[in-house]
């Protein structure tokens, strides 16, 4: 097994990969026979759904089948769940003592910009390592900005109208856009709820994605800006884990922002 955590640049990264094998005997109720075998789990890892991994289910040949047959089903439901109560333990005792860089390096920029194709003009990323949410893990915030050609008060009702959210993403949704209403996108992968929300110009969201730690939020805040008769979306998201980093700039890249132009595309297609 392996279980650590690197420092690069100020920032500390969980790895844990795991292998876990062990043996256990049952007993076939009607005729008392005991029967042994082995559960078998090849990669636990806290990079992957507990669902998605793989769990082997082994037994000595002889009869007892439906003890082999039980463990296929059921047993592999109770084996879930106790991962995924393993692996929480782990999380919860592995940062318990994690100490945080409190400002980073001497010489070094806290944050990075770089110029992007496309319609994103800047994403920008910067530690915060004391920006903690619900959990003491270190964090990161990102900042992006995307031109839409659509008015202002257009593109703020896409993310505040339950139909265009649910056109858009493809998924049914729940939207209750008002200050402490709740969120719910992609089949459940996001969730949260509205801080704030200024017609037209600003939404402020509590924002999570499903695979991040135990009641662990972001807060993402989206100014809209006219510039002629487009739109410039600026997103600011603070207190992203950092080994979430990556995959949080790309669900907002792909999974909003792209998906917003084809449907503000189809609308102007349809139109004509």
């Amino acid at each position: 097994s392996q279980c650590g955590d690197n420092w690069i640049w100020g920032r500390t990264f969980l790895i844990m990969h795991l292998r876990i094998r062990y043996v256990n005997t049952g007993t076939v109720k009607e005729s008392g026979e005991k029967h042994k075998g082995s559960v078998e789990i090849p990669n636990l890892s806290e990079e992957n759904e507990v669902d998605d991994t793989e769990i082997n289910i082994s037994k000595k040949k002889g009869e007892g089948d439906v003890l082999k047959d039980l463990m296929r089903t059921e047993g592999t439901t109770k084996v879930r769940e106790a991962l995924r109560d393993y692996l929480k333990a782990l999380k919860t005792e592995f940062t318990s003592g994690m100490i945080l860089p409190t400002k980073a390096p001497v010489g070094q920029e806290p944050a990075a910009e770089r110029r992007l194709n496309g319609n994103t003009m800047q994403d920008s990323m910067s530690p915060q390592s004391l920006g903690r949410v619900g959990v003491k893990i270190p964090t990161v915030k990102i900042l992006m900005r995307e031109i839409f050609n659509s008015p202002a008060d257009e593109l703020y009702s896409i993310f505040t109208t339950k139909e265009l959210v649910q056109k858009f993403s493809k998924c049914p949704a729940v939207i209750e856009a008002d200050k402490g209403g709740k969120l719910q996108m992609f089949d459940g992968s996001v969730s949260g709820e509205y801080a704030e929300l200024v017609p037209s110009q600003r939404i402020v969201l509590k924002w999570r994605c499903r695979s991040w730690p135990d009641e662990h939020y972001a807060t993402v805040a989206l100014t809209f800006k006219d510039v002629a008769a487009q739109t410039e979306l600026e997103l600011e998201c603070k207190g992203v884990p950092v080994s979430n980093e990556e995959s949080t700039r790309q669900c907002w890249k792909q999974r909003y922002f792209e998906e917003i132009h084809l449907l503000l595309q189809q609308s102007k297609d349809d139109m004509e």
